[in-house]
């Protein structure tokens, strides 16, 4: 429920605050002194566009919020999704627009997306304005208003977690088909390829392994006389180095007793010589080993030439690469072998998913048919009261061919206010005022259903009068019950049965023309009663006519 608005530069209003009652409140004023205005900055905070027009002449930021009463809404569990505090009794929506087009939105002084604000304000007011009326004609508003008066809301859950996994599934196997077709014109470049690497069996490491041998016999001859020359300069007949090394270690040694260092670098040379024996005995095997081949050196230069063809031609740079595209290529030509008892099982899944999907939708369709039946008869009732004696309400249901996120059903709203004209369309065959009553009516029983604190109607009474605006406001005082009611209306009839009475005037002043908003006293009230009777010219007449509509 609203509590309290305040409004700064919005238009001609330079500054409002405003205390709002529960109950019926009505809001009156001549034309153009601003009731739109107002209805305007309540249509901000349920996240209608912002537009920079709205900022006051010569201002640079407007500024509208509200206070709201959410206890027992459930408001602070989508609040909490969000982050946003919430002490679960009232909260507090701001809209603020800048003249450079910047628009920002706070819940509880915390930065909220549009996004959230609509989804709150769904649960917080309903603005019914007259273009609303042509709801009527909308097969979306009356599938929705269905719902809501079969009040079986697990039903429409069902039906839209069912609907999802449908089309989820048909997606899945559209994806799979498209896949397995291009997959298909591919498969013989495909096994041609995998053919191609699997005869080339590569190995981790291999190419490495290559280039080192490639090398050594490409300069076989240089090696082997470099091996020989180094284990000749080491150890040989002549000039045996080795030996000297031993026997400079051994003078070394025989003086270890006077010089204990001379300890360690014997240790030490002896240490050499033998690493240099290792080293003469492993480069003479290395050198018989090195032999010129020139049919290995040239099957290891082919071998490479393969290996190097294929790493560019697959866009690889190691051999990993390669062995990975290898495993990628045999996995996808399984997959095409497999294809049909892959597709197979995914139309499965999309009969199954579509079975589960119309028995939803029947459950639904009962329901809304049920529900219908209600609503025609519930209405039928209330629109004698609203001078429509003769009025019929059909729901005409078809069946759609194909499943939409709504269901199967195709509605349609027929009306007919007189017995002997049968039901049509009602945007084609309803007078204005005949939609506002139906459409009033209508949101009579759907406050009853659904949890609504706030429902504001704008000149929902624009076609009637007399005894019919009488009884539409009667109406309204019986929705009061289950949810504050704000009504801009121009009819005394409907303004007098207001529990509350705001008046909305224009005044000129120096620094231009601005918009005011005040309730009114009892006395206020019947003056502006007598005003919407007679006019301008205030006669006694209109005076008592106003002190009878209110009772008073």
């Amino acid at each position: 429920m609203l509590t309290t608005l305040h409004i700064s530069n919005y238009a001609l209003i330079a500054h409002l605050d405003l205390d709002v009652s529960d109950g019926f409140s009505v809001i009156t004023g001549e034309t153009g002194a601003g009731k739109s205005i107002i209805l305007g900055a309540l249509g901000l905070l349920q996240g209608n566009r912002a537009d920079t027009k709205v900022i006051k002449a010569g201002e640079k930021k407007c500024i509208v919020e509200g206070t709201f009463d959410i206890a027992g809404l459930g408001v602070e569990a989508l609040l909490a999704e969000e982050g946003i505090d919430c002490d679960g009794e009232e909260i507090i929506i701001r809209r603020e627009i800048n003249a450079s087009g910047k628009s920002r939105t706070f819940i509880n002084d915390e930065v909220a997306t549009l996004n959230l604000l609509r989804r709150v304000s769904q649960r917080l007011t309903d603005i019914h304005s007259q273009h609303q009326n042509l709801l009527l004609g909308q097969e979306t508003f009356i599938i929705d208003t269905l719902d809501v008066i079969a009040s079986q809301p697990e039903l429409p859950a069902a039906y839209a977690a069912a609907y999802q996994g449908w089309r989820e599934s048909e997606v899945r196997l559209k994806r799979t088909r498209e896949q397995m077709e291009k997959a298909r014109q591919e498969q013989d470049f495909l096994a041609f390829q995998l053919e191609e690497l699997e005869q080339l069996a590569l190995k981790a490491g291999e190419t490495q392994q290559l280039e080192d041998e490639q090398r050594i016999l490409a300069h076989a001859e240089e090696v082997r006389q470099a091996l020989t020359t180094a284990g000749s300069l080491l150890e040989n007949d002549e000039d045996n180095l080795l030996t000297k090394v031993a026997q400079a270690a051994e003078a070394l040694a025989a003086i270890a007793d006077f010089m204990p260092a001379a300890a360690e670098w014997a240790e030490r040379l002896e240490s050499t010589r033998i690493e240099m024996h290792d080293i003469v005995r492993e480069t003479e095997h290395a050198a018989e080993a090195t032999e010129a081949d020139p049919q290995r050196l040239a099957y290891i230069e082919e071998r490479l030439a393969q290996i190097y063809h294929l790493l560019k031609k697959h866009h690889a740079e190691t051999e990993q690469e390669l062995l990975d595209k290898q495993e990628a290529m045999r996995r996808k030509l399984q997959l095409i072998e497999q294809a049909d008892a892959t597709t197979e099982e995914l139309e499965n899944q999309v009969r199954a998913a579509r079975k589960q999907l119309i028995a939803a939708a029947a459950a639904l369709t009962e329901s809304r048919k049920a529900a219908a039946e209600r609503i025609a008869a519930d209405l039928t009732e209330r629109l004698q009261r609203l001078g429509m004696p003769n009025g019929q309400i059909v729901f005409d249901f078809a069946r759609r061919q194909t499943p939409d996120a709504s269901g199967l059903d195709s509605v349609r709203f027929l009306f007919s206010a007189n017995k002997s004209v049968p039901p049509q369309d009602i945007a084609q065959t309803a007078s204005g005022g005949e939609i506002a009553r139906v459409m009033l009516a209508l949101k009579a029983i759907i406050a009853q259903k659904k949890q609504m604190p706030t429902i504001i109607f704008d000149e929902i009474d624009t076609g009637v009068s007399g005894t019919m605006a009488e009884r539409m406001g009667q109406v309204m005082q019986q929705i009061s019950s289950h949810a504050q009611v704000i009504c801009i209306t121009h009819l005394p009839q409907i303004a007098a049965l207001g529990t509350h009475h705001f008046k909305v005037y224009k005044e000129e002043t120096a620094d231009g023309t601005a918009s005011h908003i005040v309730p009114l006293t009892a006395d206020q009230r019947v003056e502006e009663i007598a005003n919407m009777l007679s006019g301008a010219n205030l006669t006694p007449e209109a005076l008592a006519n106003a002190r009878t509509l209110l009772n008073v």
